[in-house]
């Protein structure tokens, strides 16, 4: 699944893969927030990313599963 920053700074999840932004990609598996703890997914992004949006971009992808 493609995260992505848009050019607003919003954080999203990208089901196209054609969103326009800075992306990263993450395992469509619940457990892939542990890479919260290792703050990959803020390196990926460059940005801060609140906990609110961690918590939206886990119920979207249990929507997408």
């Amino acid at each position: 699944i493609r995260v992505i920053k848009t050019p607003e700074n919003e954080i999203m999840l990208d089901a196209t893969g054609r969103k326009n932004g800075r992306g990263a990609y993450i395992c469509a598996d619940p457990g892939v927030f542990a890479w919260q703890e290792k703050q990959g997914l803020e390196r990926s992004l460059k940005t801060a990313i609140p906990q609110e949006v961690y918590e939206s971009l886990e119920k979207e992808m249990s929507t997408l599963a």
